[in-house]
């Protein structure tokens, strides 16, 4: 179970550099997906053999004065409802502000734990002044530089003291996970219903440890898999907060908890910035991807013309991973509900695939031999064998080269659209590695 910590605090008292500084350890293995946006607000950060999410708020504030502090001040509200530990930054070098207190106030109020972190302390002199954010009632508070990555380690050591670690949540392991994901009122809550009914007794739900992982199990028709507990489960008090962040910070969630991810699209309103940016989640986390455009018996025009402008449109937004699946459905008609669940159980099998070796050699040896990588500067370079990475948590390719450094990101797609050209591995992720014979 993933746990989820959110940093909050006034604008430039150095979120975004205390985020870098968590999640960076592991921008040196986890290379950027080519082609996707480097969205700053969300990563992983690993510690002492411990891996939690860490989300910084500050990146999703609309930037205008007379809505600035609520807007600020609605989203340290969110992050307590959703988040498992909040990091309250303050800065040093300006001091207390009525800001600060404002925010302490709300965070005093939750049954959160809370770190008061101190930052900009960049010498000892400045470990006296911070002791005047006593003052904001949450305890002592942590002095560190961001920026120079002093006193980290001790926060880090501290917050893994407070993060719940009792994991005991019964879920069987060999059940496909689905979570239904996508922006408010795309229509997860009536999907899930659609697939539920009223006969509540076939569902078996499993109260999670944290407050609200519930995996719902469903077994009827044939299928058999955990529904991830999403938004329209549990009705929170009508939120008209940042829509943004908060169906974000919904999503991390039932999507780290999942093995393939349902993405409802508005067919009325089309594929949004608020769509990519759960899409782009669901990439981070290498999973696997259905996409429903939902309402569809809203649509007027249901010509193979509007299909197909509205195939590519979501196709071209999502590129370059485009192998997956788009259900045109409705879940209040139930139009094609079936579909869905069959299409994600094919996706998830997808996922666990095995491919023999000497398949794969036989068939991909004399398609690089045809379109070798290019050579650079006058180097040749040569890919001798293939294979499949045993154990892995998506399908896993390795290519055996003389000049492994040499094959680049065009090549590397070549050679993934080759694979799934021949297997069909539709709407799961894959790697592709090249490494020295």
């Amino acid at each position: 179970m993933g746990n989820l910590v959110a940093i909050v605090g006034r604008p430039n008292v150095g979120k975004s550099t205390l985020f870098n500084r968590l999640t960076q350890s592991r921008k040196a293995i986890v290379s950027d997906t080519a082609g996707t946006t480097r969205d700053r607000q969300y990563g992983k950060c690993s510690w002492n053999g411990r891996e939690f999410s860490v989300v910084d708020t500050g990146g999703w504030v609309v930037k205008s004065d007379d809505i600035f502090e609520d807007a600020i001040r609605r989203q340290v509200i969110v992050a307590t409802e959703e988040a498992d530990l909040v990091l309250f930054v303050v800065d040093v070098e300006t001091g207390l502000t009525d800001w600060d207190e404002d925010v302490a106030l709300i965070l005093r109020r939750t049954k959160l734990p809370v770190i008061l972190v101190a930052n900009k302390v960049d010498n000892s002199g400045e470990y006296y002044t911070a002791a005047e954010f006593y003052k904001l009632g949450l305890g002592e508070p942590q002095c560190i530089s961001a920026a120079t990555g002093g006193g980290t380690g001790d926060l880090l050591d501290l917050l893994l003291t407070k993060l719940n670690t009792d994991d005991s949540e019964e879920v069987e392991e060999n059940i496909p996970r689905f979570a239904v994901v996508g922006r408010p009122n795309a229509g997860k809550s009536s999907l899930i219903n659609a697939f539920i009914g009223e006969d509540r007794n076939i569902v078996t739900e499993i109260a999670g440890t944290t407050r609200d992982s519930i995996y719902t199990r469903y077994d009827k028709f044939g299928f058999d898999f955990y529904l991830v507990d999403t938004a329209g489960i549990r009705r929170k008090n009508k939120v008209t907060e940042d829509l943004e962040f908060y169906s974000v910070m919904r999503s991390i969630r039932s999507i780290e908890n999942s093995d393939v991810c349902i993405l409802m699209i508005d067919a009325t309103r089309g594929i949004e910035t608020q769509d990519m940016n759960i899409f782009q989640l669901i990439q981070k986390n290498n999973k696997s991807l259905v996409v429903v455009v939902n309402k569809w018996d809203l649509v007027e025009d249901k010509s193979q013309q509007a299909i197909d402008t509205f195939l590519n449109a979501i196709r071209n937004r999502m590129a370059p991973f485009v192998d997956f699946p788009i259900i045109f459905a409705s879940a209040l008609t139930k139009q094609r509900i079936f579909k869905v669940l069959e299409t994600a159980k094919e996706v998830y099998l997808n996922r666990k695939m095995r491919i023999g070796t000497s398949k794969l050699n036989e068939v991909l040896l004399p398609l690089i031999e045809a379109f070798p990588p290019p050579s650079i500067k006058g180097k040749y370079i040569k890919i001798k064998y293939v294979a499949q990475l045993p154990d892995t948590q998506i399908p896993s390719f390795v290519f055996y080269a003389n000049l492994p450094q040499y094959v680049k990101e065009p090549y590397k797609r070549f050679l993934e659209n080759k694979i799934r050209e021949n297997w069909s591995l539709h709407g799961c992720p894959i790697n592709v590695f090249v490494r020295q014979k």
